[in-house]
């Protein structure tokens, strides 16, 4: 089968839905498929073919205003004709799409369709009906948390979107979906919730996954790498990916002011880009008293990624946002730690609460503070819902499992695309 990946962006190393896409289509090579990606690129020169992990890379170039993202995501009629390019040299059987919700854009879909492919649409966010990332739905600080209102509407859209919001965006995302895609899957079953209150079909979640191959690295490597960052002998928090308000560091710093008082010894160690941690919250935490308690390490890859999630004694997801899976849930998971998640979103799907670590309300810092308190202060039981973590993510969330769900959905797809064009 020739299968096409369509995703706006092709950097494995900035999102979990890039790298379960290149893990998926080397899953469907060694089967003896031909899976290929389509991307976009922002820089003219780079809009020729490539190849990242495997894959053959085709790029497209894309680049304008994101203001404009809610008329150019629906039809990018600069790129389409480069995509159907792509298209027609490729005849895929197959295209499978990712994120295209800025530059590929949703006319990708018919294009592929007036070309004979089938469609399967993943949504590993909410921008089918949301033009960012979801905050609203929870209430916030006034209600802490504690709503579930999914359903967009103008009323919310315009005060929180102003000039850039479109009245008829939502429907013609919903059009183009029921027409050109023959299956809609999820990441998450909260995420499918969501899009289904939206109007929106979802025929299968299919939770995100990773290899579960990963060598884990020697006590040496963990020792070594403690010591370069002024983590030896510490208790060990750790937060990890894009760094964002939204992620909730605000109420992580406020939490780590509270375990601060208790604990001297306690670190929190932020993975992520070192730009972003000092331009927006170093002095942030200077503020609020807990700098000292802080160690950015900048972004990781490779063994010294792993050697920083094996130093770490609690991960934690404390987002604010409707996070839609948390793949560095697994990723911490697979290294043995417990974790405490957040409430909203796909989390409680991952970490069995009690389990394999904790679900907790962000907007409660207290309550949040205190599980990973008990995971700190007691060795023994971290240990025990680390194990069970990485037990049940070895059982449950491997790409094997992933590709043979794409496997049946894919066959779902073609057989549906075949009715629909006789």
């Amino acid at each position: 089968m020739r299968i096409l990946h369509f995703n706006d962006l092709s950097d494995p190393r900035i999102g979990s839905s890039i790298r379960q896409m290149y893990q998926l289509a080397a899953h469907q090579r060694a089967a003896g498929h031909d899976a290929a990606v389509l991307t976009a690129v922002p820089d003219p020169k780079d809009a020729t073919p490539t190849e990242i992990e495997g894959s053959r890379v085709f790029r497209v170039h894309s680049n304008y205003d994101p203001r404009w993202r809610a008329w150019v995501g629906l039809r990018n009629r600069r790129a389409l004709p480069a995509i159907e390019r792509v298209l027609d040299e490729l005849r895929p059987d197959l295209v499978h799409t990712h994120l295209i919700h800025t530059h590929l854009s949703y006319a990708s879909l018919t294009a592929a369709r007036a070309r004979g492919a089938a469609v399967v649409f993943t949504a590993h966010d909410v921008m089918t009906f949301c033009y960012q990332k979801l905050t609203c739905f929870h209430g916030g600080e006034e209600h802490g948390g504690k709503l579930r209102d999914y359903q967009a509407n103008w009323q919310k859209c315009v005060p929180c979107q102003r000039l850039r919001w479109r009245p008829d965006r939502n429907a013609r995302i919903r059009a183009v979906l029921a027409r050109d895609v023959q299956r809609f899957t999820a990441v998450s079953e909260e995420l499918a919730r969501a899009i289904r209150a939206n109007g929106i079909r979802v025929d299968r979640v299919v939770h995100n996954a990773i290899p579960g191959t990963l060598k884990l690295p020697s006590a040496e490597a963990v020792a070594t790498f403690r010591a370069k960052h002024g983590l030896a002998g510490k208790r060990v928090i750790t937060i990890a990916g894009r760094l964002h308000e939204q992620k909730g560091v605000l109420q992580l710093f406020r939490m780590l002011a509270l375990l601060g008082k208790e604990l001297d010894d306690v670190r929190l160690m932020v993975m992520g880009h070192r730009k972003v941690y000092d331009g927006e919250f170093a002095e942030l935490a200077r503020s609020m008293g807990v700098d000292r308690f802080v160690v950015p390490t900048g972004w990781l890859d490779g063994d010294e990624l792993a050697s920083a999630y094996s130093a770490t004694d609690v991960f934690v997801t404390p987002s604010i946002c409707f996070d839609t899976f948390g793949l560095v849930n697994l990723e911490a998971m697979e290294h043995g730690k417990p974790v405490v998640a957040t409430a909203f979103g796909g989390s409680p799907e991952v970490v069995e609460d009690g389990v394999t670590g904790f679900i907790a309300n962000p907007f409660e810092v207290g309550a949040f503070a205190a599980r990973i308190r008990e995971l700190l202060t007691d060795p023994a039981l971290a240990a025990r819902l680390g194990d069970a973590g990485r037990a049940r993510m070895l059982e449950h969330f491997r790409t094997e499992r992933l590709a043979a769900e794409f496997a049946e959905e894919y066959e779902l797809a073609r057989t549906a695309a075949a009715l629909g064009a006789r």
